[in-house]
C-alpha cells in the first residue's frame, strides 16, 4: 500500500490551507515545513530590494528547518508546497529537499502565489532532487479552490 506526505512551507497561511485539505483528500501525512528563523511580513516583502526574501533567493543561501520527517524512507508519494517567489521554490524548499534521500519518491509540487505561476518550478527543483526521482505533476491553487479541484488533481497523477 501506498503511503504519502504533503509537506509544506507557508509564509502567510496560504498555502498552510490547501495543504491541509490537500492531506486530507490524499489521506496523507502532514508535515510543516518551518524555518529555524521564521519570517516576519517585513522578510517577505520582496518589493523591497534589501527584504530577507531577496538576499536569500540571490544569495542562493540555505534557509535551515525546525525538525526532521523521521520516517521519509516509507513514503512513495510527497506532496510538496510552497507559495511562488521568482518563478520557484523558496529557498527553504531547497534546504528542505536537499535533506532527505528521493530516490524512487514520487514528487507532486503544489503552489499558492499571487500572480506568478508554477511552471518552472519543476526544473529549478530538479538539481536539488536525486536522480531517480520522479515529478509526477504540478499545480497551482487559488485560496478558494474546493475540494474538488483538489481531489481532480490528486485523481490525474494517476
Amino acid at each position: 500500500m501506498s503511503k504519502a506526505l504533503v509537506a509544506y512551507f507557508s509564509a502567510t497561511g496560504i498555502t498552510k490551507e490547501v495543504a491541509q485539505n490537500l492531506a486530507r483528500i490524499a489521506q496523507a501525512e502532514e508535515f510543516e515545513i518551518i524555518p529555524v528563523e521564521p519570517y516576519s511580513s517585513s522578510d517577505i516583502k520582496w518589493i523591497n530590494p534589501l527584504a530577507r526574501c531577496n538576499k536569500e533567493k540571490f544569495g542562493n543561501k540555505d534557509v535551515p528547518v525546525q525538525g526532521k520527517v523521521d520516517n521519509m524512507d516509507e513514503y512513495d508519494m510527497i506532496y510538496l508546497g510552497f507559495p511562488i517567489w521568482y518563478y520557484g521554490a523558496p529557498n527553504v524548499i531547497n534546504t528542505f529537499v536537499k535533506g532527505y534521500d528521493f530516490s524512487g519518491k514520487k514528487i507532486a509540487l503544489f503552489a499558492t502565489s499571487g500572480g506568478s505561476d508554477i511552471s518552472k518550478s519543476g526544473e529549478k527543483l530538479k538539481p536539488y532532487l536525486s536522480k531517480t526521482a520522479q515529478i509526477v505533476g504540478a499545480k497551482l491553487f487559488k485560496k478558494n479552490d474546493g475540494d474538488d479541484v483538489i481531489k481532480a488533481w490528486i485523481d490525474s497523477l494517476g
